[in-house]
């Protein structure tokens, strides 16, 4: 647009700007400082001596200093790049021969696996997999586009990743649906991701969706979770400290909290997620969410405190930018039968017009604070008011639609509450 710009990051990310998406995501020349970290949180004091006192983690000037010379230095011949920046390298289709150990390891190097042992995706294991669909191997599932330039993740490639992580041909169309959702959501915060499936697939290939449903005791639950993993890792281009800079990270993002819905259990009137998002209850439909919050109930319901009760007082601790309550059909029994919800809407309801939390905790929260004081800032409602509210005020910061109901395992009385939306999903029938 020809105005000159200095962009300002956050120094554990600004690497990136002038490294990956300068080279292979936008080519503009845009110059960066770095502020040092944290940033979010800190007294006004500190933001004022890193404006003046500290130096630009770029190029080692003060940082006013360098924003002038951001402004008024002329151009060097790289940012006068115009066009289109090159697409990265692709790797060869095929590797040298070598031994299962130094391949192991070659993957590993490459940032290519969970650091698990994988199965080497020979051609003739790749063909065996491309077996499980009628697509054509050079189809592309989805041209990914983030981070660090445009890349085509094909049938084939995606068989590659289904190998890798030990799926068998009938599992195919559920990881290449899945495969529309690559690479998994990610960022500087401890993100992380829910895979649900359901339909008749569960038990055409044997998903667990009864007794300890989240734990390692499935292989189709374990396969598919490994596999956006990988697949993210490779054709999603996510490696620590290059394109990803998280600093706890998530231990779901192993296996992505892969589960299935018992259908079979669920109360008289209590549709099954893909049929509340307009799907029949025929169609296999795979959706995947992300979020950042899991909170066990810890011990079983007891009678005295309504489940509900309790739901609503963990769910003050979630962010409110949407929520899904994963519970035992025991639960979703007792919710319906003892406490008169006769549909997962009924719940949704009733938790959005009760669950309430301050003011000073909705702003504290740093994703909403990222996502909404801009908002705010503008005079968009509602964000306008919340953010000119007195911090012990209270709001009610869910909508009915915002939360979801699962209703999977079987055994207890037990149930969590997360920050995990879920959304339409994928219909799995069309991979087949």
């Amino acid at each position: 647009m020809g105005i000159p710009t200095v962009g300002a990051a956050a120094a554990n990310i600004v690497h990136y700007a002038i490294g990956y998406d300068f080279e292979y995501t936008n080519g503009m020349p845009i110059r960066y400082v770095g502020f040092p970290f944290p940033v979010a949180g800190q007294p006004k004091s500190v933001h004022h001596s890193y404006v003046f006192e500290r130096e630009d983690v770029v190029s080692g000037k003060p940082m006013m200093q360098a924003i002038v010379d951001g402004f008024t230095k002329p151009l060097t011949e790289k940012e006068k790049f115009q066009g289109r920046p090159p697409e990265a390298v692709a790797e060869p289709r095929l590797l040298e021969p070598d031994t299962e150990d130094n391949l192991q390891q070659l993957f590993k190097d490459k940032d290519w696996t969970d650091y698990n042992p994988i199965i080497l995706p020979t051609e003739e294991r790749v063909a065996a997999m491309l077996k499980g669909t009628s697509r054509k191997p050079d189809e592309v599932v989805k041209k990914i586009t983030w981070p660090g330039g445009a890349r085509n993740l094909t049938v084939e490639k995606v068989a590659v990743c289904a190998v890798m992580a030990g799926a068998k041909p009938q599992h195919f169309p559920l990881i290449l649906a899945l495969a529309t959702y690559v690479p998994f959501g990610n960022s500087t915060s401890s993100m992380a991701n829910m895979i649900l499936v359901n339909g008749p697939i569960r038990n055409e290939v044997k998903m667990n969706y009864k007794g300890n449903v989240m734990g390692p005791h499935n292989e189709v639950n374990s396969v598919l979770g490994r596999s956006f993993t990988l697949m993210s890792k490779t054709a999603g281009n996510l490696h620590a400290g290059k394109t990803t800079f998280s600093s706890l990270g998530s231990n779901l993002q192993y296996n992505n909290l892969c589960i299935a819905e018992n259908e079979e259990a669920l109360p008289a009137g209590w549709d099954p997620v893909h049929v509340q998002m307009g799907a029949k209850p025929t169609d296999s439909v795979l959706t995947v969410s992300t979020g950042w919050s899991y909170i066990s109930s810890v011990g079983e319901v007891q009678r005295g405190y309504p489940p509900q009760f309790l739901m609503r007082d963990y769910m003050r601790s979630l962010s409110g930018m949407g929520a899904s309550v994963i519970m035992d059909p025991a639960v979703a029994g007792l919710l319906k039968d003892s406490q008169g919800f006769n549909t997962k809407a009924d719940l949704a309801k009733w938790l959005a017009e009760n669950v309430e939390k301050t003011i000073a905790s909705f702003w504290g929260n740093g994703v909403v604070s990222t996502m909404w004081a801009s908002m705010a800032l503008q005079g968009l409602e509602p964000h306008a008011s919340r953010m000119k509210a007195p911090p012990d005020s209270m709001i009610k910061p869910f909508q009915p639609r915002g939360i979801g109901v699962i209703v999977t395992g079987g055994g207890q009385t037990t149930w969590f509450v997360t920050d995990f939306g879920v959304g339409r999903g994928v219909k799995i029938d069309d991979w087949r």
